[in-house]
């Protein structure tokens, strides 16, 4: 399965569910086999310094079992005076659906269609002058090849590209990222709907909720504590954009990875767990990030988890200054 081509492109805004100033609208994309489909896009406008003009915009996409609810990252760069839109993909929490079944996909240019309407939204704003895209852990791997494509066919509408701990490889040993891909490539061919059994802890969720250790409030039904199955065909489409990035593309706009320095793996919930990445090896992250592109500057933020922008607050601002550093460095 490719592309999708959207439908209606004309955009109806409300408010959203993090209230005023925040917007949302949707877009509205073809059928496929549960049914209707569509993806939201979230803004929030830009608030640069009195008379200055705003810098461009960001358009953020969200991982795996997430969805937009970071108004912390959102602040910031509209801060800086960028518009920042965040693309709820379909069948992920605004977009989500209930005959759906929830973050699936069979391959990961299905997203390609509703990134592209984005864009041309924002453009049509005049909010595209310099385009700075980011994206998070399973978001960050979608933005990486899909700017990796659009490079390719000579329509790259982006300046620059912010990671914040992309998903590049399969956690995990040896084995389970080649002989246990190869099972996952053949299941998910065969049975895409299967689910692939896995432990999941919740120490992450922990970290992050405020009902738990957090600070942060967000639709538990949209990113469930235990996190949502993983299903064969959706394993198998990351799989094969990882093997797309190991052998190198060529994302063509300098590239910031962010990530923490250092993993852990917590069956329980540790005080090691609020400091650094429990769902991703940051070991594997900052290794093949250098595959994305000509121009990567990786940066390893002490004392941050798997979602670098929330962490606590003073790791997450420390991130936000080098993010703003890089972006002037880059021009963006």
């Amino acid at each position: 399965m490719g592309a999708r081509c959207p439908g209606t492109l004309v955009a109806m805004t409300e408010t959203d569910v993090l209230g005023a100033p925040y917007t949302v609208e949707t877009i509205d994309l073809p059928e496929d086999d549960e049914g209707a489909v569509v993806a939201k896009l979230v803004h929030r406008p830009a608030t640069p310094e009195a008379g200055a003009e705003p810098r461009g915009a960001v358009l953020h996409l969200h991982g795996f079992c997430d969805y937009f609810f970071q108004t912390a990252m959102a602040e910031f760069f509209t801060g800086l005076g960028y518009h920042f839109y965040a693309l709820e993909l379909h069948k992920y929490g605004r977009s989500l659906l209930p005959h759906q079944t929830p973050n699936f996909c069979l391959d990961l240019a299905e997203y390609d269609a509703e990134i592209d309407e984005a864009i041309r939204r924002i453009h049509e704003r005049g909010h595209s002058t310099r385009l700075v895209v980011s994206g998070h852990s399973t978001g960050g791997l979608i933005a990486a090849l899909w700017l990796a494509r659009r490079t390719a066919e000579g329509r790259n509408p982006a300046a620059s590209l912010v990671l914040n701990s992309a998903w590049l490889d399969l956690q995990g040993s040896l084995f389970a990222r080649t002989a246990g891909t190869e099972a996952i490539n053949r299941l998910g061919q065969r049975r895409p709907y299967a689910i692939v059994p896995r432990t999941v802890t919740g120490v992450y969720a922990e970290t992050l909720h405020r009902d738990y250790r957090g600070e942060w409030d967000y639709d538990l039904t949209w990113k469930p504590r235990d996190s949502f199955p993983l299903r064969a065909g959706w394993l198998r489409a990351v799989r094969a954009g990882h093997r797309v990035v190991h052998r190198g593309i060529d994302a063509g706009v300098p590239v910031l990875s962010l990530c923490s320095a250092a993993s852990t793996v917590a069956p329980t919930w540790t005080q090691q767990a609020a400091s650094t990445d429990t769902v991703l090896d940051v070991k594997q992250i900052a290794r093949w990030s250098h595959q994305l592109a000509p121009h990567v500057t990786v940066l390893r933020v002490d004392g941050a988890v798997h979602d670098v922008f929330c962490s606590r607050q003073a790791v997450r601002e420390r991130a936000f200054d080098e993010v703003e550093k890089w972006l002037l460095y880059v021009g963006s």
